[in-house]
């Protein structure tokens, strides 16, 4: 499943690689690789991948779920396609209150109690799924965890994710990605490990400028 989700990413074009220019995050981080998995949701064969993927996700490692909540917005389509295939009501978190309405956060139906699954799009630093956890744990909910489509695997990412009792899982990560983008040609074989060297430490910007 790794492998595939990541040739489907690299084959619609929602991977992308510019060491040149480094995309800059909403976190700061400079980054030479930006995934815009939003591009899965207009490619039938990939979405069906990674809608399926995610259920599989779903069922084997939190079979007891009862409510999926997608993040806001990345993660609200894929929360809806995946509720169908399951037959699980879902729903979604905003990141902050409405201020008008019910100026309500979670979107849904969403009783103290129930146990529920949130599905992301992407992790990096883990910021932002952990708000939604957050906010799902203050409404009453029992998070049993997270699925998700791609992760960077960053460790400040996953100690975050440790210390929030956070579990996720995805369907392929940025050491496959890198290694899938060599072997198909996106990028050369010697550049792989100074994608990696980016992802263990973020802070560190001498790739910037090379040629990957």
């Amino acid at each position: 499943m790794e492998n595939l989700i990541a040739k489907d990413l690299l084959s619609i074009g929602a991977v992308f690689f510019r060491p040149q220019e480094p995309f800059t995050w909403a976190s700061g981080i400079k980054s030479p690789i930006y995934c815009d998995n939003r591009l899965t949701l207009t490619a039938p064969s990939v979405r069906s991948h990674v809608e399926t993927g995610l259920a599989s996700l779903v069922m084997r490692y939190f079979p007891a779920c009862e409510v999926l909540m997608g993040t806001s917005t990345a993660g609200i389509a894929h929360a809806a396609i995946v509720g169908h295939i399951l037959g699980l009501p879902m729903g979604y978190v905003r990141s902050g209150a409405k201020d008008h309405g019910r100026q309500n956060r979670i979107e849904g139906k969403l009783l103290p109690g129930q146990k529920v699954v949130v599905v992301e799009d992407l992790i990096s630093t883990g910021g932002s799924v952990i708000e939604v956890v957050d906010a799902l744990r203050e409404a009453g909910a029992q998070v049993l965890g997270v699925v998700s489509i791609f992760t960077y695997g960053m460790k400040r990412g996953l100690e975050r994710l440790e210390e929030a009792n956070v579990e996720n899982h995805s369907l392929t990560n940025f050491d496959v990605i890198a290694q899938t983008a060599a072997q198909e040609g996106y990028i050369r074989k010697e550049d792989v490990q100074r994608l990696i060297a980016f992802r263990n430490d973020p802070s560190d910007e001498s790739w910037i400028g090379g040629a990957v």
